[in-house]
């Protein structure tokens, strides 16, 4: 299927604003019915990594559906997606997650424009966002390697786990770092934490394709020598 550059990063920004609007809206929600911390943050995983198999299935065949500029990051220092193409990826994943910010700001009759004073900083975030990003694109590269048709499921799953096993809730992505400013609720970050979360899932995708650029590289082929006769 040949897709232009405007539907591509239509895509784009659509997929990465129906994710962040399903970050910001179900953690919304999930604060609203439920005082138990534990609950809510389960309210707030389970949709954000069935939304991800979703976007991935109905996008992917459009755009790739990276949603993530680390992801796009990595494609590109592979060569399988030029710096100009990247940048506008981009800048439609930063400009799609914000939109979704703010209509779920919108939909949960909250000020649109505001940003979150939630605290998100420290040596502890930070590696636990380069570890979420190191974990995601592994896992996506991986996936292309051995089992392409099951990355929907492989990147809803572990984004699923990594809510509960990294400090930060895993954002593991630029883009949604950058919206979730946006929001002064359950999933929000305050706009000065932004840079170092960035910063983080960053070079965690890059160690991530440095890894998987030598663990999962095709195995050279054995030269065959022939006897003496």
């Amino acid at each position: 299927m040949v897709v232009d550059l405007p539907r591509r990063l239509t895509a784009e920004a659509l997929g990465t604003g129906i994710l962040v609007a399903t970050v910001i809206g179900s953690g919304i929600m999930a604060d609203r019915l439920t005082d138990d911390v534990a609950l809510a943050l389960l309210g707030n995983t389970l949709p954000t990594g069935a939304i991800l198999v979703v976007l991935i299935t109905i996008l992917g065949p459009l755009s790739g559906a990276h949603f993530n500029p680390a992801v796009t990051l990595v494609f590109s220092l592979r060569r399988e997606i030029a710096t100009g193409m990247a940048l506008a990826y981009c800048a439609a994943q930063v400009a799609g997650g914000i939109a979704g910010a703010l209509l779920a700001n919108a939909m949960f009759e909250l000020p649109i424009w505001q940003a979150s004073i939630t605290v998100r900083s420290g040596g502890a975030q930070w590696l636990a966002e380069g570890v979420a990003a190191f974990g995601l694109v592994f896992t996506i590269l991986a996936g292309l390697r051995f089992r392409s048709e099951a990355i929907p499921w492989l990147v809803g799953l572990y984004i699923t786990a990594a809510y509960w096993f990294t400090a930060s809730t895993s954002f593991a992505n630029p883009a949604v770092a950058i919206a979730r400013a946006f929001s002064d609720t359950f999933a929000g970050i305050r706009p000065i934490d932004v840079p170092g979360f960035v910063l983080a899932e960053l070079l965690g995708a890059v160690l991530a394709l440095a890894l998987a650029s030598w663990m999962l590289a095709e195995p050279k082929p054995v030269r065959q020598t022939r006897p003496a006769e």
